[in-house]
């Protein structure tokens, strides 16, 4: 792992009016890992997304993404920023009135200057990528899967081949064999492409599947990050309840929970 963090936030105080959402909140993220941001119903997780992409302004502290202070892209810096990253939306978040090869095409055609047959070209390499064919491309997101659903906001979110991916809950909605397969797709393009990856999630089966490093909020803050393995050797009631219960046993069983609950290496 790389020692210079991709996304830097250093002692993030977020509130809204009197209601505070996080305070003193450290997180760092690594090039080319999966990090998995997990907590308890209105712990905040949406929010830290947010404050990393410069979509709200924190009361106090910082975040850094691309070593530089995120609010101080402005401009044409802000427009380049937002091609270094890309987005997966819970619910895929196609535009319903475009076509799958029109939804994919549209961050590269927000650039402008580029020609039809090169994005033509990208759009279908990256379909390709997700297991979708040119006759794919002409059809309606209502005639689509959830599973097609995901993949075509997939194959929009690296349309400009980003450094950085989020995931807000990437398996929601599909069914247990089409979530594997889904986060089987992320893994082999992840290791392919060598993006790092933020994901927001509860599900245990896909934090297994793919985390290479969990942060977990609580108290309005980051209360552990590290491997799963680590973090589930904390004693903290929502890691308890979350990790160690009958849900947890079965989809993290090859990282012992029993021993990782009594603090055993």
């Amino acid at each position: 792992m790389a020692d210079t963090p991709i996304i830097d936030v250093q002692d993030l105080t977020t509130a809204f009016g009197a209601h505070v959402v996080h305070e003193h909140l450290n997180l760092q993220v690594f090039p080319k890992e999966i990090l998995a941001l997990v907590g308890g119903s209105g712990s905040g997780k949406t929010t830290l997304l947010r404050q990393i992409l410069g979509l709200d302004a924190p009361k106090s502290g910082e975040v850094k993404v691309f070593g530089k202070p995120v609010h101080d892209y402005v401009g044409p810096a802000r427009i380049a920023l937002t091609h270094r990253w890309g987005m997966l939306f819970q619910a895929g978040a196609l535009f319903s009135a475009l076509p799958v090869f029109d939804n994919v095409a549209l961050p590269l055609r927000e650039i402008h200057h580029l020609p039809e047959d090169l994005i033509r070209d990208v759009v279908l390499m990256r379909l390709s990528w997700m297991g979708l064919t040119a006759r794919d491309a002409a059809l309606m997101p209502s005639d689509l899967s959830g599973g097609m659903i995901k993949r075509v906001a997939l194959a929009r979110a690296l349309a400009l081949d980003p450094e950085l991916l989020f995931l807000d809950e990437p398996t929601a909605g599909l069914d247990p064999q089409r979530s594997d397969e889904f986060c089987a797709l992320i893994k082999t393009l992840h290791a392919e492409l060598g993006f790092t990856v933020v994901m927001v999630t509860h599900d245990l089966d896909t934090i297994g599947a793919l985390a290479t490093r969990v942060a977990v909020l609580a108290e309005k803050k980051v209360l552990v990050e590290g491997t799963i393995e680590q973090v589930m050797q904390t004693k903290h009631p929502f890691i308890e309840s979350f990790f160690h219960g009958e849900r947890g046993e079965r989809a993290l069983g090859q990282f012992d929970t029993k021993d990782a609950k009594h603090g055993k290496s």
